[in-house]
């Protein structure tokens, strides 16, 4: 059963090869990443940690039983309650629910954990697939993106106001339970 983790640096090897065994699939529907990710990928990814350290940002990884990665979910510029939402998931599991499942979860722990009450996430939009997700997620479209945000590619802007639930008022259904992660 995956598990949605707070990134480490005991995921780093597996958020490699995760980047690297679908680099060519994400590089279809958003800017690759370069060459020069992959070159100075321990430099960079201890940048992230300390980035999640200080506050400014909250990294999360959907680790399967065998702790390969399946997706990352990204809680970027966290400031004044709100904070931009970016993720990526395995082409393997892609088209099976996981990503919208998993920003559902993500927006849970937003709120919960991070004390969010806004989250913005902008999309190019030739990217139907990740339109889909946000508006599965309870996303809704607020304005067109700088194309200068997504890789020089239109887009558009998409915001989720985030109301706490008690725990009381979470429902059976609900993934994201005390002690548990994703399904």
């Amino acid at each position: 059963m995956p598990e949605l983790k707070r990134l480490h640096v005991g995921h780093a090897p597996a958020v490699l090869a995760f980047e690297l065994a679908n680099r060519a699939y994400f590089a279809a529907s958003v800017s690759d990443r370069g060459d020069d990710f992959f070159a100075q990928f321990t430099d960079r990814y201890n940048a992230l940690l300390a980035e999640q350290e200080a506050g400014i940002c909250a990294f999360y990884v959907l680790v399967a039983e065998d702790s390969s990665v399946l997706g990352r979910f990204n809680l970027v510029d966290i400031e004044d309650q709100s904070a931009e939402l970016g993720y990526r998931v395995a082409q393997h599991v892609a088209g099976r629910g996981v990503a919208t499942a998993t920003v559902g979860d993500v927006c849970q722990l937003a709120a919960a954990q991070h004390g969010l009450r806004t989250l913005r996430a902008a999309t190019a939009r030739r990217n139907v697939a990740s339109q889909k997700v946000l508006t599965n997620a309870g996303f809704v479209p607020v304005g067109p993106a700088d194309p200068a945000h997504i890789g020089g590619k239109p887009g558009t802007w998409y915001q989720r106001d985030l109301v706490l639930r008690p725990y009381s008022a979470i429902l059976p259904g609900d993934r994201l339970r005390e002690g548990r992660g994703h399904r």
